[in-house]
């Protein structure tokens, strides 16, 4: 008689199969994201160096494989090997080998994962990094196609999902007032971090409808994650909520892999025998029907670790000062989430701008440097990226709200003045073609979506106004940066 014989959870091999590939998935794109990214922005000639992140006492205590010694060609071998397993993982090759290989390689992985995470500073301060490093970490010990998928990581990967959710609702309801009077989908379209090709269309739409929106966000988020303990069809019903709220999410903005990652992690909560219901044959995956004891000790023991975990997490998510996205060890398991506790009501873009002429003379041709995913040229329409992370353009949006910490953006006008290709493959274009640029400047301008007519009427897709300027002409003399005034 096996004594593990209640951790099996035969009725959930095709949630198993969406949850380890979709995660290995979103993995492979995190790992080809720091291969094209990581280089420029924090490798040996990056904006925020690693070498220097780990040469600081918090740097040093970082769980990274890197803590000893870091290069890029090091993070290239790790980036391509962690995409490469992740591809492993997709087409489902680890799955067909004893658990104990499969668990190996998905730890292996989540490592490769979590070393550039923790070293990663403010290019990887994001709440769907720690996500991703949580979900691998937990993912692994669904086991391979020799075990059933023990039910007690089915349930933590539900807990998963509604810190997520449950997380979300809660920081909002204590923040921006405009989430309690329904009013917040009035601005959030236009004024997210990266819009996408539909964001306009959304902004565009009745103040009812945005009305119906956010209340429609309440229940999925507040509500609706309570269902996914429930039993089924109860659970997976509510998982479909989950997942069509996400669709919405997908098909309006550019969150990275946020929403697909939600989407994913949601299937923890949808049963075979309710999949066969829905398409009317029966459907199951691959799977032993027992967990081997072996593997049933690992399961346990991997379920008491995230359990004693949670309890930090658990009491944030009913303090009056929750935190949001916040990670409570250095391993980023069982983590805060949450997004949008405020919601800005206008937005403002910074336009980086360079010259080959005298910066001092009004006479001065400036040409603005594209990027790739953020507001710029207001004819153009913004583009689909996600779930692909365009880590610049993130940290744009936050420049232009005010952040703190600039010391990367200072490095970053360096780098154009240097006319430094690593950094300047980070845009959409050079605006110089190779050249130099004299000087470099940021000026801040309002932005806000066109008219139905206006858009008619010009063919812009964004109106905007010059606020100021953030940075005045700076230059890069023999001796260093220098700085002219811009009058």
């Amino acid at each position: 008689m096996n004594v593990f014989g209640w951790l099996a959870g035969g009725d959930y091999t095709i949630a198993r199969e969406v949850l380890q590939r979709g995660v290995a998935a979103l993995f492979l794109v995190a790992f080809v994201s720091a291969v094209n990214q990581f280089p420029a922005l924090l490798g040996e000639h990056g904006l925020l160096p690693v070498r220097r992140f780990l040469e600081t006492a918090y740097g040093r205590r970082q769980p990274t494989i890197f803590r000893r010694h870091y290069s890029d060609r090091m993070l290239l071998t790790v980036a391509w090997a962690g995409a490469g397993l992740s591809a492993t993982l997709v087409v489902g090759i680890p799955q067909l080998l004893p658990s104990w290989a499969l668990v190996a390689v998905f730890l292996t992985v989540w490592l490769f994962g979590l070393s550039l995470v923790n070293v990663g500073q403010t290019f990887y301060a994001f709440g769907w990094e720690s996500l991703l490093v949580e979900a691998g970490f937990t993912v692994a010990f669904l086991g391979a196609h020799d075990t059933a998928p023990p039910l007690t990581i089915v349930f933590l990967l539900r807990w998963l999902v509604f810190r997520l959710e449950f997380g979300a609702g809660m920081i909002k309801m204590r923040g921006d007032r405009s989430w309690r009077d329904l009013t917040a989908l009035f601005y959030h379209h236009e004024t997210q971090p990266m819009p996408n090709p539909l964001s306009r269309m959304a902004h565009l739409l009745p103040h009812w409808w945005h009305r119906v929106e956010v209340l429609g966000n309440h229940v999925a988020q507040l509500i609706v994650p309570w269902l996914l303990f429930a039993p089924q069809p109860v659970a997976s019903a509510a998982a479909a909520v989950v997942i069509l709220t996400q669709l919405w999410l997908v098909a309006t903005g550019n969150f990275a892999w946020l929403n697909a990652i939600t989407i994913v992690l949601a299937f923890s909560a949808v049963s075979d025998p309710v999949l066969s219901t829905v398409f009317g044959t029966p459907v199951g995956g691959v799977g032993a029907v027992d967990v081997p004891p072996w593997f049933g000790v690992v399961a346990v023991a991997a379920s008491i670790l995230l359990i004693v975990l949670s309890w930090r997490p658990l009491a944030n998510l009913f303090s009056p000062t929750q935190l949001m996205n916040a990670s409570f060890n250095r391993w980023h398991l069982v983590n805060a989430y949450g997004a949008f506790g405020s919601v800005t009501k206008h937005r403002d873009e910074v336009i980086v701008e360079g010259t080959l002429d005298d910066p001092r003379s009004p006479d001065a041709l400036w040409r603005e440097y594209p990027f790739k995913g953020k507001p710029g040229d207001v004819r153009l329409r913004p583009r689909q990226f996600a779930p692909y992370h365009l880590r610049l353009d993130w940290l744009m949006w936050f420049l232009a709200l005010g952040s703190r910490d600039t010391r990367w953006f200072e490095v970053f006008l360096v780098r154009l003045l240097e006319g430094d290709a690593p950094t300047l493959r980070l845009l959409r274009s050079d605006p110089f073609e190779g050249s130099r640029p004299r000087a470099v400047r940021a000026r801040l301008f309002h932005y806000r979506f066109t008219t139905r007519a206006e858009k008619r009427a010009s063919g812009d897709h964004w109106h905007r106004t010059e606020a100021g300027t953030l940075v005045p002409p700076i230059t890069l003399p023999a001796g260093g940066v220098g700085r002219h005034d811009a009058q």
